[in-house]
């Protein structure tokens, strides 16, 4: 295993103080017990929002905590959830009379420690549970995972909270956008956990993982390699059979990349994910290519589609100045 690394112990607080050290002027770090926060005042009674969950996802979630989005971030140790004492934490600092919104990625430990941090603090909260991944069945025994879809619901519930909406009217938004958002991801290769030292599963040359998910799991099937057009009809055709949208429905058409993914073959991605859904008559309005939602190393992308009505495209295109999003300030 070759990282940039001095310890795996100390590999999180390094690399959390250096992130605010890099962007000082949006955020500030508190080290126990690790939180990110926004470095500016918020106006009086503006709702909180906060998210939260492993490491190893970055930009996601510390990277979105700005004007426009998150108030705060927990981030537990690589592909671990935070601890509710995280979450109370930054809770206690930056709710601010409007009480708070957790935005939860539906995994199991992050939805309990999120839920026992609900029940603690003394304020007045509510949670948006993300479950966006189309690769697991509705039935699942522990439902469907919030991935890159998870990005969407913070940028437009962070609009809609910087807009001065109160705590019913962000949860309904939130919930909104989840429900008319679809993901599905491949991987060409796993990623290299550093207290684990190796790749988490192994991929032969000639093989591709379908509908991984974000902590270096394996997906729901191991299948020989395909052209890019034929793994992006394969992911979308998915996500079409989920969202069922109507002839020209305007859309979000998000790309994301797991790290080890360059942007030459990502914009590919896009585009013949963008013919697919305008074949199909979808107005796709909006994109977002990148990697976001990452699984440290692992070579691969999701593809995320969102259904969005005018006001969600407003609250989407709203100013937003984040380490990671920045636009219309």
């Amino acid at each position: 295993m070759k990282k940039f690394i001095n310890s795996v112990d100390t590999l999180l607080n390094e690399s959390l103080s250096g992130f605010a050290m890099a962007h000082a002027d949006i955020v500030r770090f508190n080290e126990e017990p690790h939180f990110i926060s926004r470095q500016a005042p918020t106006q009086s009674g503006k709702v909180a929002l906060i998210s939260g969950g492993g490491s190893g996802h970055e930009p996601l979630h510390s990277g979105f905590v700005g004007h426009g989005m998150l108030d705060a971030a927990c981030p537990g140790q690589i592909f671990t959830s935070p601890t509710p004492n995280q979450m109370m934490a930054a809770a206690q600092a930056v709710e601010n009379g409007g009480g708070v919104l957790f935005i939860v990625k539906n995994y199991a430990g992050d939805v309990m420690n999120f839920e026992m941090a609900a029940e603690m603090i003394d304020c007045s909260n509510a949670t948006v549970f993300v479950n966006d991944d189309v690769s697991l069945p509705k039935n699942h025994s522990t439902g469907r995972r919030g991935v890159a879809g998870t990005l969407i619901v913070e940028k437009v519930v962070g609009a809609a909270a910087e807009n001065g909406k109160d705590l019913a009217a962000c949860k309904a938004i939130g919930e909104r956008v989840n429900e008319a958002t679809a993901s599905m991801g491949v991987a060409m290769t796993s990623c290299t956990v550093p207290a684990l030292g190796k790749p988490t599963f192994i991929l032969n040359d000639d093989e591709i993982e379908m509908g991984v998910g974000i902590h270096g799991e394996r997906g729901r099937e191991t299948i020989p390699i395909k052209s890019a057009t034929e793994i992006v009809e394969q992911l979308s055709t998915a996500i079409e059979e989920e969202l069922k949208p109507k002839k020209n429905q305007p859309a979000l058409l998000h790309i994301n990349g797991f790290g080890a993914t360059p942007l030459i073959e990502l914009h590919l991605i896009y585009n013949l994910a963008a013919q697919f859904w305008q074949k199909r008559g979808v107005d796709i309005r909006r994109s977002l290519v990148g990697n976001y939602t990452t699984s440290l190393d692992m070579a691969g992308c999701s593809i995320t589609l969102s259904l969005l009505d005018e006001d969600l495209l407003k609250l989407w295109d709203a100013p937003v100045h984040t380490a990671a999003l920045r636009w219309g300030m």
